[in-house]
């Protein structure tokens, strides 16, 4: 793991800041996305976040360039489930200060029967985005573009890019050692059970 990538959860960086790393590093292709990723915000000061990592946010999984899991979240007993973005507020939470606390998380996770899906709700295309090409999520029902930048084989640096917001989101990807790129997604249902140790 490279410095930058250890240095990223704990920096507090400014919008400006972060989009001069964001421009600094490689771009990642299609490939490379595969597999199931671990997700944590960036703090830039933007009104989101904090606010997944309230809501039990674990990350994002790729099956293939036209399967995308754009949301998984974990329940109380450390189950992994596949959430709706359609139903987020997305655009209202970045207009409106939402609480980042414990009753907030616990309200999000009763709402889990309505939010979950088992159902693919992005894909992954190859985009432009600030003069380089990199591999792109792209939300079924949203005007919502992930993009990404490789910090390093393990590490990605995302950019939500949600139209009519000018601010950007930041947000880190770790690749999730336990699940081996092709093999996500099989023999499972909507939900899978975390293994820790």
């Amino acid at each position: 793991m490279t410095a930058i990538a250890k240095a990223l959860p704990q920096e507090k960086l400014t919008t400006g800041e972060a989009l001069a790393l964001f421009d600094e590093l490689e771009t990642v292709d299609i490939d490379s996305m595969l597999g199931r990723w671990q997700g944590a915000g960036l703090q830039t000061g933007h009104r989101l976040d904090g606010l997944l990592e309230a809501c039990h946010w674990y990350g994002k999984e790729f099956l293939d360039a036209d399967r995308v899991h754009p949301l998984l979240f974990t329940d109380q007993q450390g189950h992994l489930f596949k959430v709706n973005p359609r139903l987020m507020p997305m655009g209202l939470a970045t207009r409106v200060a939402v609480p980042r606390t414990i009753l907030a998380g616990r309200l999000f996770l009763m709402l889990k029967p309505l939010l979950r899906t088992a159902t693919s709700r992005a894909r992954l295309r190859m985009t432009e985005y600030r003069g380089k090409l990199s591999a792109t999520m792209i939300y079924d029902d949203l005007p919502i573009n992930d993009v990404f930048r490789k910090v390093d084989q393990n590490t990605l640096l995302g950019v939500m890019d949600l139209k009519g917001v000018e601010q950007p989101f930041f947000f880190i990807l770790r690749r999730d050692a336990g699940i081996l790129p092709g093999t996500e997604g099989q023999g499972r249902g909507a939900e899978v059970r975390l293994s820790h140790g």
